[in-house]
């Protein structure tokens, strides 16, 4: 759970130090643009589009931590969509080998935890590096496997709390070419 907790505390920083400061920004530029209105409606043309910009990238911003609290195309598209994406936004080339009838059938916080397990692989793993993702369902859960060319490191990681407090378990395997993520997590009946 210590692991959770900083990673709690991380998007607690990147809200407060990130987006809440854009926002700040944001704010006092919006004054200085009216205040410009009538006297030099050019320079306020200037700010508002830098604020235009400036929001935009604020935005993403909170998308993205919005994801990383729980990400929405789980629940819309699926495991598949949702590692797609993350895939996509991290950089990496992945192979998603998804047993979608067993995912189906798991409740949300297991296929959750599969989700974060493998966006931890694709945010450590360098850009362009090949990702294979393979989850399934077997007689005890759902069991999944993330290789990563490449040494990761084998530290404990925040996702791993998460399949461990759902009931399940989570090896790292470390060799010099490549780094293996594997765990089950039991499917309540």
């Amino acid at each position: 759970m210590l692991v959770a907790d900083a990673e709690r505390r991380g998007i607690e920083r990147a809200l407060h130090d990130g987006v809440l400061q854009d926002l700040v920004g944001l704010a006092a530029n919006l004054e200085i643009a009216a205040g410009s209105l009538d006297a030099d409606p050019a320079a306020a043309r200037t700010i508002l589009d830098e604020l235009q910009r400036e929001a935009r990238r604020a935005l993403t911003e909170m998308l993205e931590l919005a994801t990383r609290v729980f990400p929405p195309l789980l629940e819309v598209g699926g495991l598949v969509a949702e590692l797609r994406a993350a895939a996509s936004r991290s950089g990496v080339q992945a192979r998603i080998d998804v047993d979608v009838d067993a995912v189906i059938a798991s409740p949300p916080e297991i296929v959750g935890a599969v989700y974060f397990c493998a966006l931890d692989v694709f945010e450590r793993t360098p850009d362009g590096t090949p990702v294979v993702v393979r989850v399934r369902g077997e007689a005890e859960g759902l069991t999944f496997e993330i290789d990563a060319d490449g040494d990761l490191g084998s530290e404990r990681r925040a996702p791993h709390d998460r399949v461990e407090a759902l009931g399940g378990r989570v090896t790292v395997t470390v060799g010099t070419d490549r780094t293996t993520v594997a765990g089950s997590l039991p499917i309540p009946r």
